[in-house]
């Protein structure tokens, strides 16, 4: 398995203590997720009907302020799977560092894989991939800037699954139109990452092929239950999104206080560059809170935000010794 926040298994077996019992600030979910309610036994029992989904993909349209075709998936994780499988394979370029799944399956399935930093170098790729905001760095690209790129590649891919905060950057609105295609989480920004839920937005016709490659049933009861109700809930989309701007200045405060330098982030995680983050996250994880940090960055470190006020006094209280 490539190198992902959320290995708590591994903070275990190295610092002990039963899972329940860590703050896992390793990952960008937030971690006061939305109230699931009750689920019916119906989602649990019946396979999920066309028409269920199609008022999931009703949902999205609403969160997502888009009518392009839209169809669901296991995760935005699942949808990059099948992305390889959209058209013959070529030439990819990513515009790196960033989310490292795509470099990854895109190569095992023949793609000749390019890394680049910057956002005019992916022009002339069969496929480009940028993730607006960005993980882990939070860099940000203009909708304008991405539309201009769309000429010049055959088929653009942005990964929005940190943009429910910055609704101003999606291009989803946009997602109709040819060689372009949107990818966007449904667990991180919801806090719900065990539900598995994700979409793709874009053409009919890529729309129409991931569709047939995901099969009937691509998501559970459960997550198009509890997806139609979140994804309509603007009330509290805005509420989160205003409390974890707000929770982004907190964080940030406490990591200057140890002499931490913000690098970037998003309103779900930050990125410091710090004297030695193997260090820093030994002395978070002795206090079984789980941080990030990046083999090729060793001074990296990313903390997700977190959620209650007994999670906030732990850090700091950690953070003071």
């Amino acid at each position: 398995m490539r190198e992902h926040g959320g290995n708590l298994d591994l903070a275990q077996q190295r610092f002990g203590g039963r899972a329940e019992h860590w703050i896992d600030l390793s990952t960008g979910i937030n971690r006061l997720p939305y109230p699931v309610g009750e689920v019916s036994a119906h989602h649990w029992q019946a396979l999920p009907s066309r028409a269920e989904i199609e008022t999931l993909h009703r949902a999205a349209h609403h969160a997502y302020r888009t009518s392009a075709p839209v169809v669901a998936t296991g995760g935005a994780q699942a949808a990059i799977q099948l992305l390889p499988q959209l058209a013959p394979s070529g030439g990819a370029r990513i515009l790196a560092p960033t989310y490292n799944e795509y470099a990854g399956v895109l190569s095992a399935a023949g793609w000749d894989v390019q890394e680049v930093g910057e956002l005019d170098a992916l022009a002339g790729a069969d496929v480009a991939i940028v993730v607006n905001p960005n993980n882990p760095d939070g860099r940000c690209h203009l909708p304008k800037d991405l539309l201009a790129l769309l000429p010049r590649v055959g088929r653009l891919v942005i990964d929005e699954s940190f943009a429910d905060t910055v609704p101003q950057l999606s291009l989803a609105p946009e997602a109709a139109r040819p060689g372009l295609l949107i990818l966007r989480s449904f667990g991180k920004f919801y806090g719900l990452a065990g539900l598995r839920l994700g979409f793709a937005i874009g053409n009919a016709a890529d729309i129409e092929k991931l569709a047939a490659m995901s099969g009937p049933w691509p998501v559970s009861g459960a997550a198009i239950s509890i997806g139609c109700r979140a994804l309509r809930d603007d009330a509290w989309a805005e509420t989160t999104s205003a409390r974890l701007v707000r929770d982004c200045g907190r964080l940030d405060g406490m990591a200057q206080s140890q002499g931490w330098r913000l690098v970037g982030g998003t309103p779900l995680f930050r990125l410091y560059e710090t004297p030695d983050a193997l260090a820093a996250q030994d002395k978070l994880a002795r206090s079984q809170i789980w941080s990030r940090v990046f083999a090729q960055r060793p001074t990296w470190l990313r903390l997700g935000l977190p959620g209650s006020e007994a999670e906030w006094t732990r850090l700091a209280e950690v953070l003071a010794r």
